[in-house]
């Protein structure tokens, strides 16, 4: 598995105000930037949920790689966010819930640099599971919160049922970029896990048949990062037996 590069550069999140936010170097900036950055590098400004960006006199800012001298930003909701790039920097739009915030990426980011490997139990062929599939037909309304306790309405298109540890439990996914997008909670949570869940992608059902492969479930973003927005794993995907498969906790041997 790859080192989670991209979010290890992950190195701020800005929420942003009504109007005009100064961004730079200068610790009273509304978006702190690394020393790196110019004292005053460049002014979003937020209107009517209109994001735009200006560069400050003598700066060089890019936009999707182009030079700029100020346009609205298509923020991570369109699928194609914007990239503002400031030497090394980078940042892009995000929204989550009725917040609209800066992310900074920056290449030189202390987590980036103290990077210190990832950890999996060993691979074991028992928790990959053949689980039963169960069509919602019309699609469930599902609650997700995230880590900033922002709750979204989303949509599951089924639950996927296995056995294990002599019980019965279900895992109910949602859909991204055509496959089945499961957060689930397990005993190792705290412990061996990370403590507020893991990921797991599948392939989309077949037969009535979904794969869950529990050896490739993952650490989220936010356990790289305190700047990632992560969703929580809804209750009903809590699975009362221990899972030892897959990431384990960040930093943990």
């Amino acid at each position: 598995m790859k080192a989670p590069q991209g979010w290890l550069s992950v190195a701020g999140l800005f929420w942003l105000h009504e109007g005009d936010n100064r961004a730079g170097s200068d610790p009273q900036s509304d978006i702190a930037l690394p020393d790196s950055a110019p004292r005053f590098a460049a002014t979003v400004s937020f209107h009517g949920g209109k994001v735009q960006v200006r560069p400050a006199q003598g700066v060089a800012l890019l936009v999707n790689g182009k030079l700029s001298t100020g346009r609205d930003l298509q923020s991570d909701l369109s699928g194609h966010p914007d990239t503002i790039t400031i030497g090394k920097l980078s940042m892009s739009i995000i929204q989550r819930g009725p917040r609209t915030g800066v992310r900074l990426r920056d290449p030189d980011s202390i987590a980036r640099r103290q990077f210190s490997g990832l950890h999996w139990f060993p691979v074991d062929e028992q928790y990959r599971i053949r689980a039963r599939w169960h069509a919602y037909d019309p699609t469930h309304k599902i609650s997700i919160t995230n880590v900033l306790g922002m709750t979204e309405v989303d949509t599951t298109p089924g639950c996927a049922e296995f056995d294990l540890g002599g019980k019965t439990w279900r895992l109910e996914p949602t859909v991204e970029d055509d496959t089945l997008f499961f957060t689930f909670r397990d005993p190792t949570a705290g412990k061996d896990t990370y403590p507020s869940g893991r990921f797991l992608t599948t392939d989309m059902p077949k037969n009535g048949e979904v794969v869950i492969d529990f050896n490739k479930a993952h650490n989220p973003p936010c356990a790289f990062t305190s700047f990632a927005t992560c969703p929580l794993p809804p209750r009903q995907n809590t699975i009362g037996v221990v899972i030892p498969a897959g990431e384990k906790k960040y930093g943990a041997h």
